[in-house]
């Protein structure tokens, strides 16, 4: 494999590249539609900006799309054209948190292009250290995504079939970030009723554990409400198809949007107390319950 091609080098997308250039596989990218922010990700990690779809396509053997979820359909549609004008072929990786559904339509639009698809998903932070980050692959070429286990990333086939990689993230997304708008709605509902105080010390004294995981998730959401809104929805269409529910998530999506139409979208607090800071968010999202909301921006740039 001579080079990966990375659909964008964001927070996830830069760190993943910086991985796969010190274990010697060079990462391209085109920015020409992203962010500064994005830019400056792109050469912290080393990433080559390359001056089109079609360089891309060229210079690469194997696409990586790592973006919001909003993003993922857009950006398998510049490849497309790409492979169309160019003629090429490549191998694309959806690695987006995308119900199985919207990774079926982009396999189908890929393969009408004559290139390869894998689906795939991440699972875990930014691959900042080893054994934190791991990456699920199926369908009929996931085989050659697996070829980049031998530049640091920590790969694990689960089948032949479009929609298992996707269908592992939407799960287990669904529990842990789901459980994230929860709390962030609970605490919210308490400190507006004058019940935060109390609830802690219950939280504390009869669910110690539980009581931590929102110490350290809750105060992360303002960072990522744009994306997880997003990727809740997805969740929502993949309850939605296999006959449950999707009202759960789509309440949690609710809940994400909320907090990215608040203060805290802009904010970032200065503190290294991490039970404080909980105080201030919540105490920030109860203020602006009642308030008439701004509609939240664009934020697609960021990654």
């Amino acid at each position: 494999m001579r080079a990966v091609g990375l659909l964008s080098p964001g927070d996830m997308g830069h760190t993943v590249a910086k991985v796969l250039q010190e274990k010697g596989m060079p990462v391209l990218t085109n920015l020409s539609d992203r962010s500064e922010r994005t830019r400056a990700l792109a050469r912290s990690a080393g990433v080559e900006d390359v001056l089109s779809y079609e360089e891309l396509i060229r210079r690469t053997d194997l696409i990586l799309s790592i973006l919001v979820p909003a993003e993922a359909q857009n950006a398998a549609r510049n490849i497309v054209r790409a492979l169309e004008s160019t003629g090429a072929r490549t191998t694309f990786v959806d690695c987006n948190a995308v119900s199985p559904a919207t990774v079926g339509d982009i396999a189908k639009e890929i393969s009408a292009a004559g290139s390869r698809f894998v689906d795939a998903s991440i699972i875990g932070p930014p691959p900042r250290r080893e054994d934190t980050t791991r990456f699920y692959a199926s369908g009929q070429h996931a085989e050659v995504f697996a070829e980049l286990s031998d530049f640091g990333l920590d790969i694990f086939l689960l089948g032949r079939h479009i929609g298992q990689a996707s269908g592992l993230k939407m799960a287990y997304a669904a529990f842990t970030k789901g459980a994230t708008a929860l709390s962030t709605e609970l605490l919210t509902a308490a400190h507006a009723m004058g019940l935060y105080d109390t609830l802690v010390e219950e939280l504390q004294h009869s669910q110690p554990e539980g009581y931590r995981n929102m110490v350290r998730a809750v105060p992360a959401v303002p960072k990522t409400a744009h994306r997880w809104a997003g990727e809740m929805e997805e969740i929502a269409r993949t309850f939605s198809h296999l006959g449950l529910t999707p009202k759960i998530h789509q309440g949690a999506a609710e809940v994400f949007r909320f907090v990215d139409a608040s203060p805290l979208a802009d904010m970032i607090f200065e503190t290294p107390n991490r039970e404080r800071l909980l105080r201030e968010t919540v105490e920030v999202l109860a203020k602006s319950l009642g308030q008439e909301r701004p509609e939240p921006q664009d934020r697609s740039s960021r990654s």
